[in-house]
């Protein structure tokens, strides 16, 4: 069964900085795993140990879903473990000024909304989170603004991508699995495969 997705709720966390590349989201030797379980709690690792006071660290930031990042978030190689990482680690929705084209592509095929905003809204959304950590944010892809209490910012995205998330077609595990029996009876018709659907 496919999921749709037409928005995301949940408290925020502010890392409002640029280029932020895939290495620094999740380090190079995290990269040998099998499966992605347990990449969430090495989500920036090295700047973490380097700076004590980074959001990720930050109790009040835990379980929060909603990443308020900056400019050109996820550039560098194109690993789709940094996307995993912050989803393992509780990140549901990713808010910054731009995105790398294949970092983005990757959150969409995860089912993580990635929404552009302005530079002025970030600061403005990231400012009500730090003064309050608790406040609960919604980003909404029906009608593209995402509000922190009565705060509300219009986000842009690329159509495609948004009618993917909203419609459930990003999912494409899930839609193959809700058409199991379209899937078998098809096969059933494939000469070659009769004598492995019996």
């Amino acid at each position: 069964m496919s999921t749709k997705i037409k928005s995301v709720s949940g408290t925020g966390i502010p890392l409002l900085l640029d280029d932020i590349d895939t290495d620094r989201i999740i380090p190079a030797r995290y990269l040998r795993c099998v499966t992605f379980e347990g990449l969430g709690e090495f989500a920036f690792e090295d700047d973490r140990q380097q700076d004590p006071n980074h959001p990720f660290d930050k109790a009040e930031y835990k379980g929060s879903s909603v990443l308020i990042a900056g400019r050109n978030f996820g550039c560098g190689s194109s690993r789709e473990h940094a996307p995993q990482s912050l989803m393992r680690w509780g990140i549901k929705a990713i808010v910054a000024e731009s995105f790398a084209e294949i970092f983005f592509g990757n959150c969409s095929s995860l089912g993580i909304v990635a929404v552009r905003a302005t530079r002025e809204d970030l600061q403005t959304l990231g400012a009500a989170i730090e003064s309050n950590p608790t406040t609960q944010l919604k980003v909404d892809l029906e009608s593209l603004t995402v509000t922190a209490g009565d705060i509300s910012v219009s986000v842009e995205m690329a159509d495609s991508a948004r009618d993917a998330l909203v419609t459930g077609e990003w999912d494409y595990l899930g839609q193959l699995l809700s058409a199991a029996d379209q899937v078998t009876a098809h096969a059933a018709t494939i000469p070659y495969l009769n004598g492995f659907t019996k």
